[in-house]
C-alpha cells in the first residue's frame, strides 16, 4: 500500500502488499452490512470515478449480473480494468487518513478492493455512495474510516478482518495451508518509510497491531501444493502471495481466473504497467517468483 521510498524491498511492501483528484466532499457510513455505527469521513475522488462507476453499472444490468455469483460478478469487473494503469501507492494520498476512490488506475489491493466494491454494489442494487461505503467497509478495520491505523494494512489483517465482517471466507487452511510462524513486523522495522508514522502514536497503534496478528497466526499454501489445490479455487477468489521478506505477510494480490483450463492471476502488477492477466498459471507464478513461497486464498461471500 505504502512505502515512500522505492528500494527493492520496500518496493515489495506496497500493502505492505503492493495503495489525483477534485475537493474532497463529505460522506457517512452507514452500510447495513457494516456492524460499525455511522461515521463521517472525507472523499478523495474525480469526476470521472462516478462516470465509470455507472459505466460498470450499465454493463451490469445488461448482463444481470446480479444473478449470478458473488465471485462471477468479481471476475467480470475485474475483466474491465484489464489495461487500466498500474500507480503504486495508490491510497498514500496527502492529509490525513481519508477516503481514496479512483477507478481509473490501481495497485494489486486497490484492485481487488474495486473490483469487490463494485461487484457487492451490484448485488445489493446500490449507487455511487453505496459503493463509497462498501469501499470503506472493505478497506477498513471493523468497517470503520478512523486515523491512519485504521486501514487495514498488512493483507493477512485485511483476509481476517473481512471473514469476520462477513465479507469473505479464509478458504487456505482447507485447501491444505501450514501456519506461518514468522512474526509480523515490516512497519515499524522500516518506519521512516511511511510518512504517517512520523506520529509516535501511530508507530504504537501498528505495533500493538503486529504484535496482535503474530499472536493471532496464519495459514499459507505452500507453493509446491497450489498446483493440487487449484481444482478447488474458484473464479473470483482473492489471492495473496505470501512472502519471504522478514517482518512482512504479503506481497502482492490479485484475483483468480480460470481461463482455457489453467488458473491464472488477474492483477495490476508491481513488475507491469497496467492491470493484465497472467501468462502462466499462479502456481507457476508463484514458484518463478523469488521472494513468494505460497498463497493466500479467501472467498468473496
Amino acid at each position: 500500500m505504502k512505502p515512500i521510498r522505492s528500494t527493492p524491498l520496500l518496493a515489495l511492501a506496497l500493502v505492505t502488499a503492493c495503495a489525483g483528484s477534485s475537493a474532497p466532499s463529505q460522506a457517512t457510513s452507514d452500510s447495513a452490512a457494516s456492524a460499525a455505527a455511522p461515521v463521517a469521513y472525507t472523499i478523495d475522488s474525480d469526476p470521472q470515478d462516478s462516470v465509470i462507476f455507472e459505466q460498470r453499472m450499465s454493463l451490469s444490468k445488461s448482463q444481470r449480473m446480479d444473478t449470478l455469483p458473488i465471485g462471477e460478478i468479481v471476475v467480470r469487473m475485474g475483466r474491465t480494468f484489464v489495461g487500466a494503469p498500474y500507480i503504486p501507492g495508490s491510497l498514500e494520498a496527502p492529509g490525513t487518513e481519508h477516503l481514496v476512490v479512483n477507478l481509473r488506475s490501481f495497485d494489486c489491493v486497490t484492485f481487488v478492493e474495486n473490483s469487490l466494491a463494485l461487484a457487492r454494489t451490484i448485488r445489493d442494487h446500490g449507487d455511487y455512495h453505496h459503493f463509497q461505503r462498501e469501499l470503506v467497509h472493505i478497506r477498513y478495520r471493523a468497517g470503520r474510516l478512523g486515523e491512519y491505523p485504521s486501514r487495514l494494512h498488512y493483507f493477512s489483517d485485511w483476509i481476517a478482518d473481512n471473514e469476520r465482517k462477513g465479507i469473505m471466507r479464509n478458504m487456505t487452511r482447507d485447501l491444505g495451508g501450514a501456519a506461518d510462524p514468522e512474526p509480523i513486523r515490516f512497519m515499524t522495522s522500516h518506519v521512516p518509510s511511511y510518512r504517517q508514522l512520523s506520529d509516535t502514536a501511530f508507530v504504537r497503534t501498528i505495533a500493538a497491531q503486529e504484535q496482535q496478528l503474530t499472536r493471532a497466526g496464519h495459514f499459507v499454501l505452500p507453493e509446491g501444493a497450489i498446483a493440487g489445490a487449484a481444482a478447488r479455487i474458484q473464479n473470483g477468489d482473492v489471492i495473496a502471495a505470501a512472502t519471504t521478506v522478514p517482518g512482512l505477510d504479503i506481497a502482492h494480490t490479485g484475483i483468480a481466473l480460470w481461463e482455457n483450463g489453467q488458473l491464472r492471476l488477474m492483477h495490476a502488477p508491481l513488475v507491469g504497467t497496467m492491470v493484465q492477466i497472467s501468462e502462466t498459471t499462479i502456481a507457476d507464478r508463484i514458484i518463478a517468483a523469488k521472494t513468494q513461497d505460497g498463497i493466500m486464498v479467501a472467498r468473496p461471500r
